[in-house]
């Protein structure tokens, strides 16, 4: 079985959850999504172009630094 590699931007969201001690599932409930859905956003198997900008919202990553 392959092993799922989180991109760039899905570990950008990871880190940023865990400092704000925040989970994925309330994240994906902020987004108004499933945490399937969204954890496929985070390891490039879905696009995810409709929340992506919601997530940097959210989160305050800073698109330069963190992604």
């Amino acid at each position: 079985m392959k092993k799922r590699k989180l991109t760039v931007f899905g570990q950008s969201v990871k880190n940023k959850l865990f400092e704000l001690n925040m989970t994925q599932k309330s994240l994906a409930e902020k987004l108004g999504t499933s945490e399937v859905y969204l954890s496929m956003i985070l390891y490039g198997e879905r696009s995810g172009a409709k929340y992506k900008n919601k997530i940097i919202n959210i989160l305050s990553i800073d698109e330069d630094k963190d992604v």
